[in-house]
């Protein structure tokens, strides 16, 4: 093999042979094909409230629920989906309207909501999910605490279109 001289003029050819030849589409993210839709979890629409307000926050806050939406096959990030959260808190029993509450995600299909500390409801401390719009499949998740000490939880949603 030939030893071909580091010059300005190779290093710059180089770099022009990268961008043509698509080195540009390393700054696009990477996404998923073929990603199969999240089904609903069993016991996930117990005491779910249609229509619950979009909030800042739920209650008191100290405890952050989080998560990402997607959509099926390319796994895109969806920007603006509404998500609702609900849980036994501190401050009520899932059942509770106060205990509801909704938010959008990100420009990254990221969503994160402040509310009180969930506690354990028929002996396991988990949070309720849902995404329930028309564009996509309705999904509910129940996403279970490893310790109800926990001051964080996360769900990752992704959907498929309806």
């Amino acid at each position: 093999m030939k030893a071909v001289p580091l010059t300005r003029r190779t290093l710059l050819a180089a770099g022009t042979g990268a961008l043509a030849t698509g080195m540009s589409g390393l700054l696009v993210p990477a996404q998923a094909q073929n990603l199969a839709p999240t089904r609903s979890m069993r016991g996930g629409s117990n005491n779910y409230l249609p229509g619950a307000p979009i909030v800042e926050r739920i209650g008191g806050g100290g405890f952050w629920m989080t998560g990402t939406v997607r959509r099926a096959g390319d796994g895109a990030p969806l920007v603006g989906q509404r998500i609702q959260i609900w849980a036994h808190t501190t401050e009520g029993h899932e059942r509770d309207p106060h205990s509801h509450g909704a938010t959008l995600t990100n420009a990254n299909g990221e969503f994160r909501l402040e509310m009180p500390q969930i506690v354990p409801a028929f002996g396991q401390p988990h949070g309720h999910l849902a995404y329930d719009d028309d564009e996509f499949e309705t999904v509910f998740l129940r996403p279970v605490m490893p310790s109800a000490s926990d001051t964080s939880l996360s769900a990752h949603f992704v959907l498929q279109p309806a």
